[in-house]
């Protein structure tokens, strides 16, 4: 839990830089809120919370140039920033969102959807579920063929 502290108060004071160690010296606390929303990047509405005790999980993701996610949903809220490259998030209605280093994302729950590594680097990506004791944070749909 203390790792995930240190990494949370690495990524406000270092923001982007986090990968390579800070390069300048803070000589002060700053904060700068990245997003404040109740509708995921497509617009829709956010669903109500979870009744229940919550689990609350962080997850780095690493995605290499040109990498493909599989179609997938999420039954849980969940929201990230993106520490390095570019990540392309695509919809089963082919909306996109494309999210650049240092934004944050809110994903869609509930709706299938798969991401793209479109870049030259690999994507790293922290994020952050609402989530409760042995819930799926994604449920995978093998059934729905990536072109």
């Amino acid at each position: 839990m203390r790792k995930i502290h240190w990494i949370l108060a690495a990524i406000l004071i270092c923001g982007t830089t986090l990968l390579s160690g800070c390069k300048e010296e803070v000589k002060e606390v700053k904060s700068e809120e990245l997003i404040r929303t109740s509708q995921s990047w497509d617009g829709v509405e956010l669903p109500d919370y979870l009744v229940g005790r919550p689990e609350l999980v962080a997850v780095k993701y690493e995605f290499p140039a040109g990498k493909k996610l599989g179609w997938h949903h999420h039954p849980v809220m969940n929201y990230g920033i993106l520490v390095q490259g570019e990540l392309t998030i695509i919809g089963l209605d082919g909306k996109e969102k494309v999210v650049h280093e240092g934004e944050p994302v809110v994903e869609m729950v509930n709706t299938i959807h798969h991401g793209e590594n479109r870049g030259t680097k690999p994507v790293i990506l922290y994020m952050f579920y609402l989530s409760q004791e042995d819930m799926p944070l994604a449920v995978q749909h093998p059934e729905i063929a990536l072109e």
